[in-house]
């Protein structure tokens, strides 16, 4: 089983409370991740596009006093705050994507030590096989010599 201090990054565990409570950093770290996941989905997508439809139509058929982003210079707050979401969004991915390779590398080293247990457990079985093989073997022989005078006596008689 895994020591305590490997079980940092297995997925669905929370942490216990008290000298294992996540840090700020850590809660930052599943914030971003948390996130990025959100924007990779389709329902962001979705929601994003009528966001932006929303918006256009607002500032295109609403009546001018209530338009706050004017259609015949481009939608430029609606430009801004899309440009904005975007400059946020590729370092927050790169954060989760980090964390994940953090976790990939604890799993690599978790795996290539079972691998490594396993080996040498595969070679000691099989060198106590060939032992016991050898031994089967040895009391087989000690067996017929044993069982050859016997065969003997009987042939003679």
């Amino acid at each position: 089983m895994a020591a305590p201090q490997d079980r940092g990054f297995a997925r669905g565990r929370r942490p216990a409370l008290g000298d294992d409570a996540p840090r700020a950093s850590d809660r930052f770290g599943r914030a971003t991740e948390w996130i990025a996941r959100a924007m990779g989905t389709p329902w962001f997508l979705v929601i994003l596009t009528l966001f932006c439809v929303a918006w256009m139509a607002w500032n295109t058929i609403a009546p001018l006093e209530w338009r706050f982003d004017s259609a015949a210079i481009g939608f430029t707050a609606l430009t801004l705050l899309l440009s904005l979401q975007a400059s946020y969004a590729a370092p927050l991915i790169l954060l989760a994507q980090n964390r994940q390779d953090d976790r990939d590398r604890v799993a690599l080293e978790q795996d290539r030590q079972r691998a490594e247990r396993n080996l040498a457990d595969t070679e000691y079985l099989a060198r106590e096989i060939a032992s016991v093989r050898l031994t089967l073997e040895a009391l087989e022989k000690t067996l017929r010599e044993l069982d050859a005078p016997h065969h003997r006596r009987k042939d003679d008689a």
